[in-house]
């Protein structure tokens, strides 16, 4: 088995592969004759490539670059006749592209042409490195015509007297890391035979390129290509597209730019990661592959997987000494959904993949045009990440040789990524030396070096227990841990530990208590009358035996009677919970009962949607006469301060508890970093159902700050929001608003169309994904 291949569709899987699946000889290949070198037809990859190329002219996506460090003695001209040696044996090599009067696409079999190096000599120059890998990545990144029939070029770039970079670039439509290997083999052939005045002693090619592209459009038609078809619309059927969190908005069509992150994995987490496989039946291919996926959905939050990887496609024997583009892409869909183990998860990749070597046949190319996709230009079709694994010996660069000097391989900063993502791991004697090539129109460079992270880190945690469950792996790096358990969840920051939420309102209250606390339409309160308003319910509910922890439903409509009562319920040592009027009765009931509330604080005009086996206490006729002074402490910081229910969007609707504790925290941090410019002026306006948490602790932080609270009276026909926007609209100062996005969207556009402008010092989003701009 050789190992002199560098690409990626030379993986473990692909290679064994190819020398399992030998074919009958009815079905071999056959040598067309010499004199069809006419127009031929082009293989479903090579259409591909050349519509891209059409497409998208002047791309470096498709070029394949071999950059190689040469010290000691090159001849130029030995190098030149080995090169045209290659393109002399191999017809693709010599084969031009273009279309014919019906825009149909044909390859051409030219005749051979004699290789130019291109000598770029800067053995003069004082930054001779630094201009030399310039060099390398231009000539890496420059486009052919793939009209002109010759698809293969040279660059030699001498830094000093025996010291050069040699670049070697090829199309993709002729070539794959497969042709790279046999490149590599022929090329120190040819060159040492050069170097001695002699001919290379080369076996003679059975077939040609054009005539595996003949035979692959002959023979994927009618029921050989319905089995295969078959198999992978079933694959792949109702597959979504991957949707990783990105740091730019996707653009409309892909730039192609990119850039690597490297990492690696140590020898002995690769050993027990293959270890793991093996008891499975696997390979370390799938165990990495599971690896891989399992970060993308945790990434992602989905749990359907496609990744693509690549495979040789050189399964008989007549091609696999032919250069060439071969290799196929093969979708590799994994369902990661009921937390498996780690070990289940390889037998459900395990299954995926041998499906996918058992349908390998049919190309990629294909598949997309039978599954018709919907056509996105941001993105690749049916997946957007790629794994590659190269097999051991792959990476050493032992195959690129050349008489007489010592030759390694280069790396060439291309900048290219045609992937969301790819993973390129090769296996070495140290371990897993791993590449993450990303798009740099969608990521930052700190987001990728965080999942290779991720990556390397959840290596260790499977290696050291393959059986763990998938939710109980993990994947923080140390740091991460550090940081989100330690560093950002201290408790030992200065707030008011032992208050409540009412003691801080109470402590305003006592600062200045006849400021004006809370506005609807033209009434207003002050803060002595709303906490002398709390406080006489406070002291009925103490009279009913309400215990800390009591839960109490209030339905009431946005009002300074609804603040009061809020506050009383606190103040006796209960907790709330806030019914929307708005919801359906049967709704209203539920939480009623699962809150277990002994009581329903209301008005007369909801009473009618109210369970009726609950007592009620209406607050526009049967508000309690009571002291007006306020009463002891009872609830403590650790008791319940309100529960909030859910939307049940994904079932029955769940209630979530809040202590005062945290809610004082969090108002604390807010009156640390919503500043108020305005003291006395509007805190923030209430529009929002109390049911939503983000309106509960917008409303109480005016009342600890000092700030009126707004609640805008609404005219007929007219929405909560609308009136908060009509108040904005009055240029009236206001500390600070939270928001849902799509609200800040339509307040955005009423302040254009008026050709207004806000006086809100502080917005806060929440409550839906930012629509970036």
């Amino acid at each position: 088995m050789r190992t002199d291949i560098i690409m990626g569709e030379n993986s473990i899987e692909a290679r064994l592969l190819s020398r399992m699946r030998r074919r009958a000889d009815a079905d071999r290949i056959v040598r067309g004759a010499e004199e069809a070198a006419g127009p031929l037809p082009l293989s479903f990859a090579q259409q591909r490539l050349w519509f891209l190329d059409r497409l998208s002219p002047g791309s470096a996506d498709y070029l394949v670059p071999t950059a190689l460090r040469v010290r000691g003695p090159l001849n130029v001209a030995a190098l030149e006749k080995a090169l045209s040696g290659l393109v002399a044996r191999h017809e693709v090599l010599r084969t031009a592209f273009s279309a014919d009067d019906d825009g149909t696409p044909q390859q051409v079999i030219t005749a051979p042409w004699p290789v130019e190096v291109t000598v770029h000599d800067l053995r003069s120059d004082a930054h001779a490195e630094d201009r030399g890998r310039e060099v390398l990545r231009i000539e890496a990144t420059r486009p052919f015509d793939l009209t002109s029939g010759r698809p293969l070029r040279a660059d030699l770039v001498r830094l000093a007297e025996d010291d050069a970079y040699l670049s070697l670039t090829v199309h993709h439509i002729v070539s794959d890391g497969w042709s790279s290997g046999i490149l590599a083999r022929e090329l120190r052939e040819l060159y040492a035979a050069a170097l001695a005045g002699s001919e290379a002693s080369l076996p003679e090619l059975p077939v040609r390129y054009a005539d595996f592209a003949v035979w692959q459009r002959d023979r994927l038609t009618g029921p050989a290509l319905e089995r295969q078809l078959g198999y992978w619309r079933e694959r792949l059927a109702h597959s979504a597209p991957l949707e990783l969190p990105t740091d730019h908005q996707r653009p409309a069509h892909t730039s192609g730019t990119g850039d690597v992150v490297t990492f690696a994995v140590p020898s002995e987490v690769t050993e027990r990661l293959r270890e793991a496989a093996g008891r499975q039946g696997a390979s370390l291919f799938m165990a990495l592959l599971s690896l891989f996926q399992i970060v993308l959905a945790r990434y992602s939050r989905q749990d359907d997987i496609a990744v693509g990887t690549p495979i040789a496609g050189r399964n008989r024997a007549e091609i696999e000494d032919v250069v060439g583009f071969f290799v196929n892409t093969l979708v590799m869909r994994t369902d990661l959904s009921g937390d498996p183990t780690f070990t289940e998860l390889i037998d459900r990749v395990k299954d995926t993949a041998l499906g996918a070597y058992d349908h390998q046949d049919l190309p990629f190319e294909r598949l997309v045009e039978e599954l018709a996709p919907e056509r996105d230009l941001s993105r690749n079709p049916l997946f957007q990440t790629m794994f590659v694994l190269q097999a051991p010996g792959s990476a050493d660069g032992e195959a690129w040789e050349l008489a007489g000097a010592d030759v390694e391989p280069a790396e060439i900063e291309r900048g290219v990524a045609k992937f969301d993502l790819t993973l390129t791991a090769v296996e070495s004697s140290e371990g897993l030396r791993a590449v993450l090539e990303y798009r740099t129109d969608l990521f930052e460079r700190a987001t990728i070096e965080r999942m290779a992270g991720h990556l390397a880190t959840l290596a260790a945690s499977v290696a050291a227990t393959p059986d763990a469950r998938l939710s109980e792996l993990n994947m923080l790096t140390q740091r991460e841990r550090q940081e989100i358990l330690v560093d950002w969840n201290g408790v030992t920051g200065p707030y008011p530990d032992t208050a409540t939420i009412h003691s801080l309102i109470e402590d305003r209250v006592a600062t200045d208590p006849d400021a004006i606390s809370i506005t609807h339409g033209t009434e207003q309160w002050t803060y002595a009358q709303v906490n002398e308003r709390a406080n006489q319910l406070a002291h009925h509910l103490r009279g009913t035996g309400i215990t800390p922890d009591t839960l109490i439903a209030v339905c009431l409509d946005r009002s300074p009677e609804l603040i009061a009562t809020l506050l009383g319920i606190m103040k006796a040592g209960a907790a709330f919970v806030p019914l929307d009027p708005e919801y359906p009765t049967d709704r209203i009931t539920y939480m009623v009962d699962d809150a277990q509330a002994p009581l329903i604080i209301t008005s007369s005009n909801h009473t009618g949607r109210l369970p009726a086996d609950t007592a009620r206490l209406l607050v526009d006729s049967e508000w309690p006469q009571g002291p007006t002074t306020n009463p002891a402490p009872l609830a403590s910081p650790d008791d319940l301060a309100y529960i909030i229910y859910t939307s049940g969007s994904t079932g029955r609707p769940k209630g979530v508890a809040l202590e005062h504790r945290g809610v004082v925290n969090y108002l604390h941090w807010c009156d640390q970093n919503y500043p108020v410019e305005n003291p006395g002026g509007i805190g923030t306006i209430l529009y929002s159902s109390v049911t939503f948490d983000l309106t509960i602790t917008a409303l109480f932080l005016p009342l600890i700050q000092g700030t009126r609270l707004a609640i805008p009276e609404l005219q007929p026909g007219q929405t909560a929001f609308d009136a908060a926007v009509d108040l904005i609209l009055t240029d009236v100062p206001i500390s600070f608003l939270k928001a849902t996005p799509s609200h800040l969207e339509i307040l955005a556009a009423h302040l254009t169309t008026r050709h207004a402008t806000h006086h809100i010092t502080t917005i806060v989003a929440g409550g839906e994904n930012l629509t970036p701009t």
